[in-house]
This record gives C-alpha cells, structure tokens and sequence, in this order.
C-alpha cells in the first residue's frame, strides 16, 4: 500500500494524505510557520503506538475470551533528546471491563510486543527517498 502526501495549498505548511480510502491531514506547528491545522509527523509516529498497542489488547482479549470493554492509551513524548538520537515514549495503559489482576498483566505482557513497539524498537528501518516521475508513481 502507498501512502500519499500532497500540499494542500500552494506555499503552505498543510499536507493532504491519502491511506488507502481514508484522508488525513498534517501540519506543522506555528512556530516554523504551520498553522498547528492537524496533527504532525511525529504525532502520527506516537498516534501509531498508542493505537497499535489498544488494538493489540482488543484482539488478544478476544481471541482469549476477556471481557475487556475498552481500552485507554496515553503516550507522553520527551524528544528533548532527539538530536541526540534519543527519543521517549511513556506509554500509560488502562484497561476496563470484568476483568482479573491476571488478565490485566496479561494484556500489559501482549501490548509490550504489539507490531509497531518491535517495529520502533528492534527493527532497522531503512529509508529510501527518490524523485516522483511525472506520472505519479
């Protein structure tokens, strides 16, 4: 699947994605000139954690018949060190519904390996930028 970013506007900040049939935007914050319209990029990085790691809950308790209700994510970011090469995600989790201490650590034990935790933590990601053609693809 390609994702599609476009400028919405000529000279502005603000970008239209395209995810499959969905649209989405970004945008900077105001400070380098953005109009703080739409979430930015590293706030979709940290929106995919936190997304990731309830979605991972849900289908564990499903598939083990847990009686989670819903699922609650925070994630806190500290790039205070980002240049440095060191970028902080906090994650708070609260699970709710009929649900044991050891159901509970389960799902904290299954959230820990969701996709985009190993994919953020232990894989190498490799980065390729190139011209469009005119065509578009």
């Amino acid at each position: 699947m390609a994702i599609q970013s476009q400028t919405e506007q000529s000279g502005a900040f603000r970008q239209v994605l395209h995810v499959g049939a969905h649209t989405l935007h970004a945008d900077t914050p105001t400070t380098p000139g953005g109009e703080a319209s739409a979430p930015g990029p590293h706030d979709y990085f940290d929106a995919a954690l936190a997304s990731c790691k309830a979605l991972t809950a849900m289908w564990y308790a499903k598939k083990y018949g847990m009686a989670l209700e819903r699922v609650e994510t925070i994630v806190e970011r500290d790039d205070s060190r980002e240049r440095q090469g060191t970028y902080v995600l906090n994650v708070k989790l609260a699970f709710h519904g009929d649900l044991t201490p050891e159901q509970k650590q389960k799902l904290h034990d299954a959230v820990a390996r969701c996709p985009i935790h190993k994919l953020m933590t232990s894989t190498t990601i490799e980065v390729v930028t190139a011209p469009l053609d005119p065509a578009g693809t």
